[in-house]
């Protein structure tokens, strides 16, 4: 048995295996499974709180971007809803221009009108003055005649005027 090779392995084995528990070398290989457990546990809970960290800042984020989307329709409605009131103002000012320059066109009409009459009788009245004149002056004749046609004439002029 002592020249035997497989003896003497099995006795280096033995030996080997108690050195390795003399050395606490188990032990070690344990605390460093350990370790190695325990950072990968840790680092599990890092990347779970990350990744909850991660989602809530996604919810808070939509729930910024629904905001601003209400917010952006809200001003597109406002603004709608100005222009609206600024094109029924520009409308209102419109009519109230067209109406303004109408007034103002009749009133030109009107008082057109006005002269023309005025410029019409003036000229009726040099017209019936004239022929007047040339009445009384064929029928009448001398100083009296001059004086009642003279008279005639004023009292004409001030009744047409």
């Amino acid at each position: 048995m002592l020249e035997d090779a497989t003896f003497w392995t099995l006795i280096g084995l033995i030996l080997f295996l108690a050195l390795l528990v003399y050395m606490k070398v188990p032990g070690a290989i344990t605390g460093a499974l350990d370790k190695r457990a325990a950072s990968i546990s840790d680092e599990l809970d890092q990347a779970r709180k990350l990744r909850e960290e991660a989602q809530s800042l996604l919810a808070e984020y939509q729930r910024k971007a629904r905001e601003a989307e209400s917010e952006a329709e809200e001003i597109i409605d406002q603004a709608k809803r100005e222009a609206e009131a600024i094109g029924v103002e520009a409308r209102q000012r419109m009519e109230e221009y067209v109406s303004s320059r109408t007034r103002m066109a009749e009133e030109k009409i009107a008082q057109a009108e006005i002269q023309a009459l005025q410029e019409v009788k003036a000229l009726s009245a040099d017209v019936a003055i004239a022929a007047a004149e040339r009445l009384l002056a064929a029928k009448a004749k001398g100083e009296k005649a001059d004086a009642l046609v003279a008279s005639a004439i004023e009292d004409v002029k001030n009744k047409l005027h």
